[in-house]
């Protein structure tokens, strides 16, 4: 049985869409604020934009959030991950259709492979796996694989002594947390010096940009620091999700370790203010490419509770798509 690709129109996106995407990624059951415009907009410096809509019948039914490279395309390379945005109505053939006319548009405009990194499965609102499978269909390449750990609220391990122990040193300390609405201190006085010094590296963000982030989606990112007689001594920036919350960067002063500062903010995060999400994701602990795990790193957020969840990196190449045209029997 063929699938019509004859249904689906697959345009280039442009400004003249901008709130006709935003609308869909609000209404999608696998979307989170990164894929909104301002969001993928902010680094348009360093990524060509190459996102692409998808209609059947004149209404849209998928987006996909890209950047060409010379003769390939990503999804995206400016985020922690991509893929098909699908609304929660749509049907597997449907999705099927969709990539594969994706593929063609891309092979008429010379674009050899489509790179995509997959949303881990609990950034969904609804079950969205389908293009897992269709990696399979296509014979992708799996060309990264990313180690992440994870908090499940619904099945949760217990903190394990280290970690409150540390907690209690917060207490005993007389350790302050606070919500901040600047990042300043935190992006200034501690994640700049220690990532500058531990790994000879810098955030992916720089103070401006995640400032203006901050500004476009204020429930979304989120800055938490710990206080010491009113010196920073540990901080941490959430990007929140409809179920996740998400440490996009943790950092603490080597001076005042002692005191139990990254202890005693996760415990108060993942205890008290995000208790009523579905999972904490501390992300990974890599810390040059996705073979070798920061052993330490690890064993601290395993002591939260966390355990493994993997997410994957995929690369398409554009001819496969026939491979799809005769995928129902």
């Amino acid at each position: 049985m063929v699938i019509e690709k004859s249904d689906f129109t697959v345009i280039s996106y442009s400004n003249d869409h901008f709130e006709k995407w935003n609308e869909f990624v609000e209404q999608s059951k696998n979307a989170t604020f990164l894929f909104h415009r301002d969001f993928l907009e902010y680094h348009l410096d360093r990524f060509q934009d190459f996102s692409l809509m998808v209609f059947k019948n004149q209404k849209l039914v998928a987006v996909l959030p890209a950047n060409r490279k010379g003769n390939n395309l990503f999804s995206h390379q400016g985020l922690s991950y991509g893929g098909l945005v699908l609304l929660p109505s749509i049907k597997f053939r449907d999705v099927v259709g969709i990539l594969s006319s994706i593929l063609d548009y891309l092979k008429d405009k010379s674009i050899l492979t489509l790179e995509i990194s997959l949303a881990p499965f609990f950034y969904h609102s609804y079950v969205s796996n389908e293009l897992e499978y269709l990696m399979h269909i296509l014979q992708a390449t799996l060309t990264q694989r990313q180690q992440l750990s994870v908090i499940d609220y619904n099945s949760r391990i217990k903190i394990n002594k280290n970690r409150l122990d540390g907690y209690k040193k917060g207490i005993k300390n007389n350790l302050i947390v606070k919500e901040e609405f600047a990042f300043n201190s935190f992006w200034n006085e501690l994640l700049i010096v220690n990532l500058k010094g531990k790994f000879n590296t810098q955030p992916v963000h720089s103070l401006e940009e995640i400032t203006r982030l901050y500004n476009k989606f204020p429930k979304n990112i989120r800055q938490f620091n710990v206080y010491y007689n009113n010196i920073i001594v540990a901080g941490t920036t959430i990007f929140e999700t409809k179920h996740v919350a998400h440490t996009q960067y943790i950092s603490g002063s080597e001076r005042f370790n002692h005191l139990g500062g990254l202890d005693y903010l996760q415990c108060y995060l993942i205890n008290e203010v995000f208790s009523n999400k579905k999972y904490f994701d501390f992300g990974s602990s890599h810390p040059i490419n996705h073979k070798h795990i920061n052993a330490g790193l690890h064993f601290w957020k395993e002591g939260f509770g966390a355990r493994s969840v993997v997410q994957n990196t995929y690369e398409i190449e554009v001819k496969r798509s026939e491979s799809l045209n005769n995928l129902f029997v």
